[in-house]
Formats: C-alpha cells, sequence, structure tokens
C-alpha cells in the first residue's frame, strides 16, 4: 500500500468518528468504517491494515460484541488524534 493512501485512509477514518463524536461509549461497527471512502481505496485489507494499526497504536479501541466488532476513539488520545488531523 502507497503511504499516501495509508495516511489518507487514517484521516478519512479519524475524522468520520471525531465528527460523529464516538468518543467512549459510543461506538460503531468496524464494517462501518470504509463507507464513504473513494472506490480506489475501499479495498476491505488495506482498510483494515489501517485499522489494525490504528487498535494497535491506541487511537481505536475495540468493543466485542455477539454480533460483531466495534470501535471508538480513545478520550486519553484525544489532544493526539485532533493534532494529527488538524495540526
Amino acid at each position: 500500500m502507497k503511504k499516501e493512501n495509508y495516511n489518507e485512509i487514517k484521516k478519512f477514518i479519524l475524522k468520520k468518528l471525531v465528527r460523529k463524536r464516538m468518543w467512549m461509549h459510543k461506538h460503531t461497527s468496524i464494517h462501518n468504517l470504509p463507507k464513504g471512502l473513494p472506490d480506489r481505496l475501499r479495498s476491505s485489507k488495506e482498510v483494515r491494515k489501517v485499522v489494525d494499526d490504528l487498535l494497535k497504536t491506541g487511537f481505536l479501541l475495540s468493543k466485542p460484541t455477539n454480533y460483531g466488532l466495534e470501535v471508538f476513539l480513545n478520550v486519553k488520545r484525544k489532544k493526539e488524534i485532533i493534532g494529527f488531523l488538524f495540526g
């Protein structure tokens, strides 16, 4: 995956979750994250790699449910997330 594609997907996912205020107790399905991405970036493997990296770095946290994996933004990393998006 190209570095610019990786960063574009990462910014898109984080902006989407910030815009929808998905902090701590509000969460969304992992399958909703690529919705809205341009077709050239919607490869499920690429999106999944970015999501896995966001989970490893702690920007996203996960909540396993009986109907699938739910994700939300880590409020403890809020300054870093906002800095990455708008800094």
